[in-house]
């Protein structure tokens, strides 16, 4: 019998981490003693929902929730970091936490940023970012000597560069390398951790398996699906993930 995307196990590094069309990253291929399961099930299902931007945006998964599918955080930051240094991959500070970093693949963001820019007027400058953005980009942000000095660029070009949301503003005389139209993407995603914590708070003593919440119905409120929220909850550890013989329990952890 095939096995499902969900049934490969992990191995040595064969492949780097890379994209799948219906499931998203695919993480299988860590190393590690334990053969766990490293499939991106962060994005199982998920791709229905990112209709929600019009297709504007790249796949985003944040840093923390791999933390939830492999509990070597070492690991996963050494594999990432391999993986920035190859060029393969872009990191995001996403602005509504210290810790909220934001993984999309290069190919991924250049496409989605280039397809957002067409017919505008500040396309050509975006373009050039684009081109001139390090390969390897190891950097979340850039100060103004960089980007006058060796990017070549005018007060003006960087002026259209965070209109275009390709830079936003770190500080006098900085700028974070963004996400376009990613606050959208930052509303829904807290607005969802909100409403998940508040079933899992709102559960007898604070604590509910982790197979019946995937299974509650969502309000409003919670815009991606129920795994991705749970990936996130967990992975920041704003609940504590407990083995029980009736399946993973989530606790809500009191801060």
């Amino acid at each position: 019998m095939r096995p499902t995307q969900c049934e490969y196990k992990c191995r040595l590094l064969s492949v780097p981490i890379r994209y799948e069309q219906e499931t998203g990253f695919d993480f299988r291929h860590f190393q590690g003693e334990k053969k766990k399961n490293w499939n991106t099930e962060v994005w199982s299902s998920q791709r229905r929902r990112w209709k929600l931007f019009n297709d504007s945006l790249p796949q985003i998964v944040l840093k923390h929730q791999l933390y939830s599918v492999h509990d070597d955080k070492t690991m996963v930051d050494k594999e990432l970091n391999k993986l920035r240094e190859q060029g393969e991959l872009l990191m995001f500070q996403l602005g509504f936490d210290a810790d909220a970093f934001g993984l999309v693949f290069a190919a991924d963001y250049k496409s989605k940023v280039l397809a957002g820019e067409d017919g505008r007027a500040t396309h050509a400058t975006v373009e050039r970012f684009l081109k001139k953005l390090p390969s390897p980009c190891t950097e979340l942000s850039f100060n103004k000597d960089q980007m006058l000095r060796e990017f070549l660029f005018t007060d003006s070009e960087i002026t259209q560069l965070v209109k275009s949301g390709v830079l936003t503003v770190r500080d006098a005389g900085s700028w974070w390398l963004s996400i376009p139209n990613s606050g959208k993407f930052t509303k829904y995603f807290i607005q969802g951790r909100k409403a998940v914590l508040g079933m899992v708070k709102k559960s007898k003593y604070n604590e509910v398996l982790k197979a019946e919440l995937e299974e509650r119905r969502t309000t409003s409120h919670v815009k991606f699906h129920m795994k991705y929220h749970i990936h996130d909850i967990v992975g920041a550890e704003l609940v504590e993930s407990i083995p029980t013989t009736s399946g993973t329990l989530l606790r809500f952890v009191d801060s």
